[in-house]
């Protein structure tokens, strides 16, 4: 039972349609068959959905665990750090600890550093961008031509990178926007084959002096790329950046309902930006500047969601159900659910349909 603190909320119609409210969770753990509890990545393909975890790659179909793919059935790692889905092909890239796979037709080819040109074998996350697949690792970025099968390297030899360890891909129609371990975000355009790098404004510290300046931090955990708005969002473990092209837009927890400045990784589409952090999973609501975060609540079994309005007033929510873990890695969409890996197991957040004309009820304690 709930202490005697609880109240009932109610929210106005138009306040629960702006806010992607996921009171709803079902979560996919080793007691329900996960091949280990650390789920490092999650991408959604159609029904399908994939799931990178510290011992093996995991298929979900129809709401069940489909498959479990280990070393043994011919995956180059059990640590799979990374996702993608060629939607021209259907073949999935995985970004492993042992080189990067390729699961075409039900069987994987591998890559490495000692069979093809990858850099290292250490890889953390891969992209496809049409006929290209892009590789981040230790030694630099890779690219596959996978029509002709030829290789190309960027490190800090041929490329504006201070150290060449790659974390993040996210890929644009023209463009292609690469997280980089101590150097910032680095763009390449496809057509004119050149670089520009978003680093330190100041050159002074590692951490941007004044807000909206620049790159909030020169250590950049992720990156994406929002085709609708066409912004990017770099994910620091000092905050989370969002530029347009003309501006730049910082956020800090001190200053917004951001869980936390460490993040994992960000997704956007439309207005929604999502930050994966260490204390829980922040959504923001970039035209309202609304936000939403989502962590389990001291109660066993509960959810906590905790709304921050423009004007800092926070309400917080208690839910039936909960995500996994408050330890965010990777999150996507799923129509208008969405699938959250965490160190605890993979969460899938159920969007429930507002009942036409009534508002959302939710019991909450005070703050």
């Amino acid at each position: 039972m709930l202490a005697a603190a609880i109240m009932l909320v109610f929210l106005p119609r138009a306040a629960a349609q702006e806010l992607p409210l996921y009171t709803k969770w079902e979560n996919f753990t080793t007691a329900n068959g996960m091949p280990d509890e650390k789920v490092l990545w999650v991408t959604v393909d159609g029904d399908k959905v994939w799931a990178g975890t510290e011992n093996g790659l995991v298929l979900i179909e129809k709401g069940k665990i489909a498959r479990v793919f280990k070393p043994e059935d011919g995956l180059a790692n059990r640590v799979v750090t990374g996702i993608a889905v060629d939607k021209e092909t259907g073949d999935v890239w995985i970004a492993t600890f042992g080189g990067l796979s390729q699961l075409s037709g039900g069987k994987f080819t591998n890559y490495t550093s000692l069979t093809t040109g990858l850099a290292n074998d250490i890889v953390y996350a891969v992209a496809v961008q049409g006929e290209y697949i892009w590789v981040a690792t230790t030694a630099g970025i890779n690219r596959l031509n996978k029509r002709t099968g030829e290789w190309l390297i960027f490190s800090e030899k041929n490329a504006p990178m201070h150290e060449p360890w790659g974390y993040g891909i996210a890929v644009a129609e023209k463009k292609v926007y690469f997280a980089v371990w101590g150097g910032g975000i680095l763009e390449y355009d496809i057509a004119g084959g050149y670089w520009k790098p978003y680093t330190d404004p100041d050159e002074e510290m590692e951490i941007v002096l004044f807000k909206n300046q620049g790159l909030i931090h020169i250590i950049v955990s992720n990156v994406v790329y929002n085709t609708d708005t066409k912004m990017f969002w770099a994910s620091t473990y000092f905050g989370l950046s969002g530029y347009d092209g003309h501006k730049w837009y910082n956020y800090l927890s001190t200053d917004s309902g951001l869980a936390s400045d460490f993040i994992n990784a960000p997704k956007s589409r439309g207005d929604e930006v999502w930050a994966c952090t260490d204390k829980g999973l922040s959504y923001l609501n970039f035209k309202t500047n609304t936000w939403v975060t989502y962590r389990p609540a001291k109660e066993a079994g509960r959810g906590e969601i905790l709304i921050t309005r423009p004007d800092k007033k926070v309400t917080k929510l208690i839910t039936p159900t909960s995500l996994a873990h408050n330890y965010i890695l990777s999150m996507d969409f799923q129509g208008k659910d969405i699938w959250v890996a965490t160190a605890l197991g993979l969460s899938h957040g159920i969007r429930e349909s507002n009942n036409e004309g009534k508002p959302h009820e939710y019991s909450t304690s005070n703050r």
